[in-house]
């Protein structure tokens, strides 16, 4: 085994959309998902990792926004490193330092970013020197999502049979190149349900999972062609109609359990009077609160002004299609 290692390598990742959702694991352990997924990486919310294997440690240490991370809290980090170690063949407790600019838990794929930039770090920090398909592979196993922050612009994560078949690849496409996403914050706590849990709960518990899996296949196929027809308004549709599908299955489960608030309900209903007065918007939720509206350009300054009106305007944030996985 490889027993020295003094290089300290940072990474920064920036979070993704799920447009067609990822809800669902058929192996927790790998991480390997029900049906395939679709996202577009945003320029605005990132993490930035560093990571460094030092022999003078007699463990890991995990800081977090400036907070050392012990027990619980740490043992997904722990566990990941693990996993890096075992594949790298390295014996050495490492040093994290990672700084989200994403809110945590709050709907805005927090981890998909933090594990992007921590697979980037840690595995190049340990010799490994992947290939962005064997690195998307790598962030899967810290979280699903992750696998889809390794790479920019429009993302397909193919959800494969095994920890070999099962990764994120760009979709390659000039056309909706204005695309962007306002972001509204409207709640920055933790959500009481996590992804994992309330992935686990829709699987076992909602009638309507089995039909979810026919609908997905069905929704990544259109939207897709919507990419390559450059057709936004059924792109947007396609969106907004899978994100509450996926919704549908936390009502549906048991026990029921809903990551909206009242301000996500308001922001909805105005997203559709946009629409209906003649502003094309369409919206999307992942887990949690915080709702996005997907929109073109031309209409940005409409729609940020409405919601700065109604939420205030530290609360709305413009994201473009954004970058892959990055070394400083």
């Amino acid at each position: 085994m490889t027993t020295s290692s003094n290089k300290t390598v940072t990474a920064v990742a920036h979070t993704n959309i799920a447009l067609i959702k990822y809800w669902g694991k058929q192996d927790s352990e790998l991480i390997i998902p029900y049906t395939s997924s679709l996202s577009l990486t945003l320029d605005q919310f990132y993490t930035q990792t560093s990571v460094q294997f030092n022999a003078n440690l007699s463990e890991d240490r995990i800081t977090i926004d400036d907070h050392v991370v012990t027990g619980t809290g740490s043992k997904r980090v722990h566990d990941f490193l693990e996993l890096v170690r075992q594949e790298s063949g390295l014996n050495l407790s490492a040093e994290v330092n990672s700084t989200n600019h994403v809110p945590t838990a709050a709907g805005l794929a927090s981890s998909a970013s933090a594990f992007a930039a921590l697979a980037a770090a840690a595995s190049k920090a340990a010799g490994m020197n992947l290939s962005l398909t064997d690195l998307s592979r790598l962030a899967r196993r810290g979280s699903g999502s992750a696998c889809r922050s390794i790479f920019g612009g429009f993302v397909e994560w193919q959800k494969g049979f095994d920890d070999a078949s099962s990764f994120a690849v760009p979709i390659e496409t000039r056309h909706l190149n204005d695309i962007r996403i306002v972001a509204l914050t409207v709640e920055k706590h933790q959500k009481p349900v996590s992804s994992r849990k309330g992935m686990a709960f829709s699987v076992k518990t909602s009638p309507y999972y089995p039909t979810w899996i026919k609908v997905v296949d069905a929704d990544l196929a259109n939207i897709k062609a919507a990419i390559k027809d450059n057709d936004f308004t059924r792109f947007g549709t396609i969106s907004e109609l899978n994100a509450m599908r996926m919704h549908a299955l936390t009502l549906s489960a048991d026990p029921d359990f809903l990551y909206f608030t009242g301000d996500t309900l308001v922001a909805m209903n105005e997203v559709k009077r946009l629409r209906h007065s003649g502003i094309e918007c369409y919206y999307t939720i992942d887990a949690g609160p915080n709702i996005k509206i997907i929109c073109q350009q031309a209409n940005v300054k409409v729609i940020t002004d409405t919601f700065s009106t109604l939420f205030g305007p530290t609360k709305v944030t413009v994201a473009k299609p954004g970058p892959g996985v990055k070394y400083l």
